[in-house]
């Protein structure tokens, strides 16, 4: 039994979460699943339609069918779509509000068309209206959006680098909006470099990682950040400017993302990385390999 609790114990340190990164879907979105696999991820996350734009086009049944093929042939494991960068469920433009509204649930039926686990979104800006009010208009907007898209796909919040009203850059908005929704579809993704550039951590240390995770536990729960958006920063901390770097290029630096790696409660997560790819085409097999490194 002595020589099983230790097998079992090293096991568990030595699991490393579900590393991945965004991807072009140029050709057809099934081209994300070899894509990854060519990087060595086993995990994506990419656009299901334009991320600059408002109108959408509906997934074909035929592209649907490529890309369940494509995935049930490969080892990826956990598959995210980011929404459109327009979004603003929180703006005080009742014009762009409910074009938001449309195009977030545009989105999120692709997601659930194609089985993705869910759809990552930017909460946006109130402003111009009090935080009280842009907190409320970010909870209807988001329950409007599952109410026109049923299904199993959830609807991820994602931590902002503040600024410009931003909602979600602390973990108190994030909380107050997973409570009030009360929906087990409504999911959290936490961005390192997001957290840095907002001022909630100056350095990933193990001691100040573990003190923003026991607080994240303590008001949300931990069970609800379903992936992680691991990114180096340009940016110094409290900028609030959102500007990523490829990992141990950034301030954050490789020390902080080994800290990092020894948080249990973030290891059973999907790891996906947003970085500007040590050839500028975005991310690559080198920081997927660096980020594997650091579980060795």
């Amino acid at each position: 039994m002595g020589i099983l609790t230790k097998l079992f114990s090293h096991s568990t340190m030595k699991k490393i979460p579900r590393i991945g990164a965004h991807v072009s879907v140029e050709g057809g979105i099934w081209n994300a699943i070899p894509r990854i696999e060519d990087l060595g991820g086993t995990s994506v996350q990419f656009f299901g339609a334009s991320p600059r734009a408002w109108h959408t086009r509906e997934i074909s049944s035929e592209d649907t069918k490529k890309f369940h093929e494509a995935r049930k042939k490969s080892t990826v494991q956990e598959v995210y779509l980011h929404a459109s960068y327009l979004v603003n469920l929180a703006s005080a433009s009742e014009e762009i509000y409910e074009k938001s509204i449309h195009n977030l649930s545009a989105h999120l039926k692709i997601a659930e068309v194609i089985g993705a686990n869910g759809l990552i979104f930017h909460m946006g800006s109130g402003k111009g209206i009090s935080k009280e009010e842009a907190l409320e208009k970010e909870i209807f907007g988001m329950k409007k959006v599952l109410e026109k898209t049923p299904g199993r796909a959830m609807l991820i919040m994602e931590n902002s680098a503040g600024g410009g009203d931003k909602v979600g850059s602390d973990i108190e908005d994030i909380a107050y909006i997973h409570t009030l929704m009360k929906s087990e579809r409504v999911k959290v993704c936490f961005d390192t470099a997001h957290a840095f550039e907002a001022g909630i951590i100056d350095d990933y240390t193990e001691k100040k990682i573990k003190a923003l995770f026991d607080i994240w536990d303590e008001k949300l729960g931990m069970e609800h950040v379903v992936v992680m958006h691991i990114n180096d920063s340009k940016t110094p901390f409290d900028s609030h400017h959102d500007r990523h770097e490829n990992i141990g290029e950034g301030i954050i630096g490789i020390e902080g993302f080994k800290a990092l790696a020894k948080e249990e409660r973030v290891r059973d997560k999907a790891w996906i990385l947003e970085v500007p790819g040590f050839d500028g085409n975005g991310p690559d097999k080198r920081n997927i390999d660096t980020l594997k490194s650091i579980f060795a």
